[in-house]
């Protein structure tokens, strides 16, 4: 396996830890391919000129994050510029706060390209825009960057972009703060350029305050900060990336909000993205919700809750048992296979030894049999949300690398017993074994 030890120590430090990690995912990718498929095609549409929305749902360890991880390497590695954010008490898409634009400087502070995939990106993109003006120009005209015609012809070029963009909702005070960055550039004005990036990321709390450092009589805030999301997938299209990816994860605390006006502000919110993807208003945009299964389907707090949003995010009705719609907005997670689970296990035992003192000793067998020994202490949970598996996985490996002398019979057998009443998993009826999904699956 061809992996740094970066990326293996990375890898292994967040999955002991049950979060996932944000580089390396192609190591320990396994299953998911018509999920992937589906994401994937929904890159090509934005690409094209589409918008997109997609609600990724599972529950509590199932692979949600996973998932929208693995699609934003997906979406970098395509020349998508993505912005990545968890909802949280703080973070919502409306509040009577600063909880909605408390989600915009999330995503602006976790922008990220190829690369600058680790966030704080949006400065590297609009230098690198006007840099390859520049060195357009310097090209096509032989003039010396110190000129006045060679800056002229810089600065038309940068307002031939930004007057396309004026008809834009909001585009042009978006064109006129970018002028403003432009300006503090060439003059190599770093206080210019800061309040340009400030009203950007939607940092100041007054048009006021914005005004008296940028002459611009709008900010960016909690009421509309979609619009300007909309406008910077535009503008990263115009200057040469394929689009703009929004990950948006932890939707489940959008359905524990208590407050029922809020929380119904916050499904409008949502129901404003769906239209505007689904019906052509936005382009070269694509949204991923991550959530639950309640954040969805709860008839009293979920999204179907809201009847607009219920019949476009309801399921296809002719769907049978083992069947899937991926073209829908709605994907559901289903079960990681016995297989699937050995392969992932086998790939985190690869990993551990790519920077272990010592390899530890777990062949294919030990992993079969620690698998059947899991799941016989503690039922099929752990086989349907893969989470605590993986990462109790990985804290025997780290004691297996401590202890040489010890196998892991001896550690895993020296655990206490579980608790009699530990419920079992509900995909699991009451007159299954869980034992036989192991009937068909042999190590050779």
């Amino acid at each position: 396996m061809s992996i740094t030890k970066r990326e293996a120590k990375t890898i292994l430090t967040s999955l002991s830890a049950g979060v996932v990690p944000r580089t390396g995912l192609r190591h320990i990718s396994v299953g998911r391919l018509p999920e992937v498929a589906a994401l994937k095609s929904d890159l090509d549409h934005n690409r094209e000129g589409g918008a997109t929305v997609r609600f990724v749902i599972g529950r509590f360890g199932s692979g949600k994050s996973f998932l929208l991880q693995l699609m934003r390497t997906y979406a970098l590695e395509s020349k998508f510029v993505v912005a990545d954010a968890d909802f949280s008490p703080e973070r919502r898409l409306f509040g009577s706060g600063d909880e909605a634009i408390a989600t915009y400087r999330e995503l602006m502070k976790n922008l990220s390209t190829q690369t600058r995939p680790d966030g704080n990106a949006l400065p590297t993109i609009i230098e690198r825009w006007i840099s390859g003006i520049q060195t357009g120009v310097a090209t096509e005209s032989g003039l010396d960057h110190g000129s006045p015609e060679f800056v002229s012809q810089v600065k038309s070029r940068i307002l031939s972009t930004l007057n396309d963009m004026q008809e834009l909702i909001h585009g042009f005070d978006f064109g006129s703060v970018l002028a403003a960055y432009y300006q503090g550039y060439a003059e190599n004005n770093e206080e210019l350029k800061s309040s340009a990036l400030r009203w950007m990321r939607g940092e100041y709390g007054t048009k006021t305050e914005a005004y008296a450092a940028l002459k611009i009589r709008t900010i960016i805030d909690s009421d509309n900060f979609y619009d300007y999301l909309k406008v910077f997938a535009i503008f990263f299209r115009k200057i040469g990336y394929s689009g703009f990816t929004v990950c948006l994860d932890e939707a489940a605390y959008l359905y524990t909000i208590t407050n029922s006006v809020s929380r119904k502000n916050n499904y409008e919110a949502i129901l404003s993205i769906i239209n505007d993807c689904l019906q052509g208003k936005a382009a070269h945009i694509g949204f991923i919700f991550g959530g639950t299964p309640e954040f969805l389907e709860d008839q009293r707090r979920g999204l179907f809750s809201y009847e607009a949003l219920r019949s476009r995010l309801a399921s296809n009705r002719f769907l049978g048992e083992g069947l899937q719609d991926f073209t829908g907005p709605v994907i559901k997670l289903s079960s990681l296979t016995t297989e699937e689970i050995f392969v992932l296990l086998q790939k985190i035992r690869e990993i551990h030894q790519s920077q272990a003192a010592a390899p530890v000793k777990m062949t294919d067998q030990d992993i079969h049999a620690y698998m059947e020994e899991t799941l016989r202490r503690m039922g099929a949970r752990e086989f349907t949300t893969p989470r605590d598996l993986v990462r109790e996985f990985v804290n025997l490996s780290n004691l297996l690398d401590q202890y040489p002398e010890k196998t892991w019979q001896e550690i895993v057998m020296g655990l206490p017993a579980p608790k009699e009443d530990q419920p079992q998993d509900v995909s699991i009826s009451n007159d299954e074994d869980p034992l036989d999904r192991f009937s068909d699956f042999k190590v050779n």
